[in-house]
């Protein structure tokens, strides 16, 4: 591949949302750029090489199980879990169900709790409204998305994995970018603090052979 950067990056990526969202559709239209309508309720993992901005990045993608179900202390122990193994989100609502959207919210705030808990940086996430291709059922305006992505700092996407793989791209391609530029922060931070400690250090020998 002429004119790829050499240098390989691996990213960790959580794709979560209520049942009959589509977000194993988004995933397997992603994969292979083909839409298959009907999944079990199966929990997968998946590893698939892309290229963007001419760098090669290998993306493990794990189509994790979540239902609204769920009780809240199991669903802040699954997420801690979760993101200590992450290192980037899509969360997916249906266009067509707003309690998939209040899940996506609930989520949002789950994460970021945990992430706060296990002393993690800012963590990337993209909201995805999907089947976008119903608008006639639509229940959840864009505005909403977009209201809540920005509220949550995070980025927003409606896409329809039935009719169109190249928003789908969109998507995974948004938050390896998210990842990339969290991962520059993360060692720009880490250098600061560095730099913090060993200036600490000569001050304190000034100060001791002072004295």
């Amino acid at each position: 591949m002429t004119g790829l950067n050499t240098q390989k990056m691996h990213a960790n990526v959580v794709v979560l949302g209520t049942d009959h969202v589509g977000k194993s559709a988004l995933i397997v239209r992603f994969l292979t750029r083909r839409f298959i309508g009907e999944y079990g309720d199966i929990e997968s993992l998946y590893s698939h090489s892309v290229v963007v901005d001419r760098r090669e990045q290998t993306l493990n993608i794990w189509d994790a199980p979540y239902s609204q179900s769920q009780d809240m202390s199991y669903e802040s122990l699954m997420c801690e879990k979760i993101v200590q193994w992450a290192d980037g989100f899509v969360l997916v609502y249906s266009i067509c169900d707003r309690a998939s959207f209040n899940a996506v919210t609930r989520l949002i705030q789950t994460i970021k709790t945990s992430k706060d808990f296990l002393g993690f940086e800012k963590m990337p996430i993209v909201i995805v409204g999907n089947k976008r291709d119903l608008d006639h059922r639509r229940t959840v305006l864009s505005e909403e998305g977009r209201l809540l992505a920005l509220s949550a700092d995070c980025q927003f996407y409606e896409v329809s994995a039935a009719e169109n793989y190249h928003s789908v791209l969109m998507v995974f391609h948004g938050l390896v970018n998210r990842i990339r530029e969290s991962r520059v922060s993360v060692k720009k931070l880490a250098g600061i603090k560095g730099i913090v400690k060993s200036m600490s250090a000569v001050f304190a020998r000034r100060r001791t052979d002072s004295l």
